[in-house]
């Protein structure tokens, strides 16, 4: 890996610590656990669309890792793990399919999917059925906040792409 690359790659997971490190600051008046805008996300989501499918699972997993030591709360490593894990084995393959100009699309089933990922590790763990009744809050907050962070990810590859003359790092 080139050292462009890999200092790109530091760039992302370095500000997608910060985004995620300030949503956590932010009282949420939600009683369901697990919801949240998932800011840091946007990161994600462009990185998907703009590095190679190792590179993006390495940033997530980076940003996963640290998320978990700043904030000191490893269960919730599984949880980020098991919902990252099944957004990216879909939106990665779904951007051959839905191109940049629609990338909110792809931000939408990521995210519904990462709230799959999540309530399934839940219910493994804490062996619990009744937890299945916050999947429906699950999935409705998840297409808002997927398509938020969609639509920012798209924003952000449209004003790279007037400023730089590219919105690709795939070098």
């Amino acid at each position: 890996m080139k050292v462009k690359k890999l200092t790109e790659m530091a760039l992302l997971t370095a500000a997608a610590l910060i985004i995620f490190v300030i949503e956590l600051q932010i009282p949420y008046p939600f009683p369901i656990p697990g919801i949240k805008p998932g800011f840091a996300n946007i990161i994600t989501v462009y990185a998907v669309y703009h590095y190679r499918a190792h590179e993006v699972a390495l940033i997530a997993a980076v940003r996963i890792l640290l998320g978990a030591v700043f904030t000191g709360n490893f269960m919730a490593l599984i949880y980020s793990a098991a919902g990252t894990l099944l957004c990216l084995v879909a939106m990665i393959p779904l951007k051959k399919l839905i191109d940049e100009k629609h990338i909110w699309m792809t931000s939408v089933i990521g995210a519904v999917l990462h709230n799959t990922g999540q309530m399934i590790a839940a219910l493994i763990l804490m062996q619990t059925p009744q937890l299945l009744v916050y999947y429906p809050f699950l999935i409705v907050s998840g297409c808002i906040a997927g398509a938020f962070t969609g639509l920012s990810a798209q924003f952000i590859t449209k004003r790279l792409k007037a400023s730089f003359g590219k919105g690709s790092s795939r070098d």
